[in-house]
């Protein structure tokens, strides 16, 4: 018996070739898109899960509650070793301090050499310098200042050395096996050999760390002695810098198991209140973070916000429901070409379950064959999906028995979704009528049920559309917004050192290049991911504001370089520490100040600075569109000038960047040369939201694809079935126009209902996630027509073919056929 329903199911097939085809298509695509969802969504899901006692790992974060609500990831530095100290709560507490752009130098060769210099290179070997040569790197990933109960707290052993000793003394590494080879040529290598950080403090490597999984947010690859911070920056590493919050400066606790995070809440709310001074005892809180909440709290910096995963998967669901409902659409329109064959069986004994089983045998064929093309077509795309969403998925996930299980769970799904309905339609028909090819539009499947799939169809297709055009368009507005500065052909370059003369004297080269119209000494552009916010006082207050300034140091040609607009009062003159301020006009607001020409002359205290306001700028925006612009001071201060940006004339990028960079190797010749567009930047903001939109969009183009096979495979039955009448109709005189109407009526009317379906819910989805930005668009009627009209296009190009083909045939077949 089973083997006759599989060789039925092959002639089936091998007759409507068409109809297979098509449904191998809609059904490999829709499963292919459910695949690599899953894998997506499982990848963010599996964050750290793999350290053991996670449910008992936390974070300590910071809460200031002011007159606004902020966060912070970071804590003051002393915090871990007062927590240590003052309860019992942790089995371990570990503070951690994390850097970026650091410079790593070592010796090349058993023979060592002379870390102290080494002639600038690339970001490989450079030459030789006092018998040996000198190798520099620069991590992307960053370093990691650490104590050493962190590697008590995480699961991250160490393939070599003592894991119970490492990092317990001043001038300790670890590095990951990946960089052991990448440095030395093999892991135990390694062993005993002296790095150099920023060309300041050497470290030898005492331990090789097995490489870091993908699936962390602890991605550093070197970790240092926590008690060497010093040498980085003495302010984070002050035991006494409470009132100092660096966001990379993070403690971690792995509480006793009889312990809740209500009592260690408590606890660290006491101790905010012992350790804080003033105000900040009282606006600043201290809590745990869940482990398993890092990777996903925005508020935390998390990298995907799981609303999104969320929106993920209910993508997912759509594009393998589309996928079905084109199977049975498909299914019950073919059911009137099978009716001869089902009366048969019936007239000679089959039973209604055979006939139901033998359905879902078929559908159970397609949907093997559909299965294995997605299964490789979600190989091949893979690549494609990390690179667009900065992931590391490796095709072992897609290999992993979980995915397996999926998929064979999601085939099951499939069949009995696509099978059931039309294996039912097919074995309830009469055999009487069923021989006579006299069954009723019920008996074949209700055309008002075929109706009600197809707007399900297009209901998904527009949803995802519309979804696409309004992040698009937000996109699109973000980036032609007017920022408040110059943003276009300003080239950013990282300040090793701060030494004055030198900083000057490179800016006076610099500026002398041909095409370079301004240069300025800051620590970082006007809209930066690296902001820092303090106290202030104004005039003569008798306290501080219940809000933060964001502080901005740059020299007296900051203004100028990146455009910043003056409405009041005069620039900085030149100096090297603080003596004045610029503010913005939002800060004027905040200060209750009537107009910017009642700020200027009054005095501001600033990081215990205190100089007159000399300024007012025009508004201009400090961070992403997400944010409000913030209260804004400008101050010199050469010491924390950590780039230098270049204003240069377009038709004269590449000679000045390659001048640029000879100065820069001039002034700095121990470091590795590198620069970075500020607008490149500034795009950088939206990585995630131009990746969602590529994918929704992607996932848009599949759904409506999918949704056209179905279309085009309805439109194709109904001009068989329609082909007396479109005769009957020529013959008295019926233009093409008239015929297609017959099509083209029965379909704008779906997909107007499925657009009256898709829109509202369209928009409460959209209108929230515009809520994440507080400059935004407005979700007005254009971008719900424009929706419906490449709706509509796709529609009328995907019938406009087989209908034509129709209208066109000749009448006189037509009717002698029939």
């Amino acid at each position: 018996m089973l083997r006759s329903f599989f060789t039925i199911a092959w002639r089936n097939l091998r007759k409507n070739r068409t109809y297979a085809l098509i449904n191998v298509s809609g059904l490999s695509l829709g499963i292919a898109c459910g695949l690599l969802i899953y894998a997506l969504v499982g990848y963010h899901l599996s964050f750290d899960d793999f350290h053991a006692g996670k449910d008992r790992i936390y974070r300590v974060v910071t809460e200031f509650h002011d007159e606004i609500a902020d966060y912070s990831q970071g804590v003051p530095s002393p915090l871990g070793k007062a927590f240590r100290k003052d309860f019992d709560y942790a089995e371990a507490v570990a503070r951690v301090v994390d850097f970026n752009n650091d410079l790593i130098t070592f010796a090349d060769g058993s023979g060592g050499g002379n870390l102290g210099g080494g002639s600038n290179g690339d970001r490989g070997a450079n030459g030789g310098v006092g018998g040996g040569v000198i190798r520099k790197f620069e991590e992307p990933k960053g370093i990691a200042y650490a104590e050493p109960a962190f590697f008590g707290i995480f699961n991250f052993p160490l393939l070599e050395g003592d894991r119970t000793t490492a990092l317990q003394h001043p001038g300790q590494a670890l590095i990951t096996e990946r960089l052991a080879k990448k440095y030395f040529g093999e892991a135990h290598a390694a062993m005993g050999r002296v790095i150099r950080i920023d060309n300041v403090t050497d470290f030898a490597i005492v331990g090789i760390l097995k490489d870091i999984p993908v699936n962390s947010d602890r991605q550093q690859e070197i970790y240092l002695s926590y008690d060497d911070v010093k040498d980085k920056n003495r302010r984070i590493s002050s035991d006494s810098s409470w009132g100092s919050i660096y966001s990379q400066c993070m403690c971690f606790v792995r509480l006793r198991p009889s312990v809740t995070v209500a009592q260690a809440d408590s606890g660290l709310a006491r101790m905010g209140r012992t350790y804080q001074k003033g105000r900040d005892a009282q606006t600043t809180i201290f809590r745990l973070q869940p482990l398993s909440d890092i990777h996903f709290n925005p508020d935390f910096d998390g990298y995907v916000d799981k609303k999104y995963l969320w929106a993920l998967f209910f993508i997912g669901v759509f594009i393998v429901l589309t996928a079905c409902v084109n199977f049975i659409n498909l299914a019950t329109a073919q059911a009137l070409n099978r009716c001869t064959e089902v009366g048969i069986r019936k007239v000679l004994g089959g039973l209604r379950t055979q006939l139901f089983w033998q359905f879902v045998l078929e559908t159970a064929f397609i949907a093997v064959l559909a299965a294995v093309i997605a299964y490789g077509l979600s190989l091949a795309a893979l690549p494609a999906v990390n690179s667009l969403f900065r992931s590391a998925i490796g095709f072992d996930r897609l290999g992993s028995l979980s995915t397996l299980a999926f998929l064979l769970g999601l085939l099951v799904v499939v069949i009995f979704l696509s099978g059931s309905y039309p294996g039912v339609v097919l074995s309830r028909f009469r055999p009487a009528a069923a021989l006579k090819s006299r069954l009723s539009q019920k008996e074949t499947g209700s055309f008002s049920i075929r109706r009600a799939l197809v707007v399900t169809q297009f209901a998904i297709s527009q949803l995802l559309i519309i979804g696409t055009i309004v992040i698009a368009a937000q996109l699109h507005f973000v980036k032609d917004i007017d920022m408040g500065f110059d943003k276009d052909a300003i080239v950013m370059v990282p300040l090793p050192g701060h030494d004055p003369v030198k900083l000057r004297s490179m800016r006076t080269q610099l500026e002398q290049i041909a095409g370079v119209r301004s240069v300025s000494l800051c620590y970082s552009a006007p809209a930066s991911e690296s902001n820092n916010s303090t106290n202030l006082r104004f005039d003569h207050r008798a306290e501080d504001e219940h809000w933060e300034v964001n502080t901005k140091k740059a020299d007296d040609r900051y203004l100028r370089t990146f455009g910043l607009k003056l409405v009041a009062g005069r620039d900085l003159f030149p100096a090297d520490t603080a003596r004045e301020f610029v503010i913005n006009e939002t800060m004027v607001r905040r200060l209750d100040l009537a107009s910017a020409t009642q700020a200027l002359g009054r005095s501001l205290r600033i990081n215990k600075v205190t100089g007159p306001i000399v300024g007012v700028v025009r508004d201009f925006h400090n961070s992403s569109l997400r944010s409000s612009v913030a209260p804004i001071a400008i101050f010199s201060d050469i010491n924390n000038y950590d780039r230098c940006a270049v204003k240069i004339t377009p038709a004269h990028i590449h000679s000045s960047l390659a001048a640029i960079e000879k100065i820069w190797n001039g002034a700095f010749p121990d470091y590795l040369y590198s620069y970075r567009f500020l607008d490149d930047s500034i795009a950088a903001f939206y990585e995630f939201d131009t990746s969602l939109m590529n994918l929704i969009g992607l996932f848009a183009v599949i759904a409506v694809f999918i949704g056209c096979l179905g279309l085009y495979g309805l439109t194709a039955f109904m001009a068989v079935r329609k082909t007396r009448e479109i005769g009957v109709r020529k013959v008295l005189g019926a233009g093409i126009p008239g015929i297609l109407w017959l099509f083209g009526r029965e379909f704008s009317r779906l997909v107007l209902v499925a657009f009256l379906i898709a829109a509202p819910a369209a928009w409460l989805i959209m209108h929230q996630y515009l809520q994440d930005f507080k400059y935004r668009i407005t979700l007005g009627p254009g971008v719900f027509a424009l929706a419906m009209g490449v709706t509509m296009v796709i529609v009328v190009l995907t019938v406009g073919w087989r209908s034509m083909r129709a209208a066109l045939a000749n009448p006189v077949r037509a009717l002698r056929s029939e």
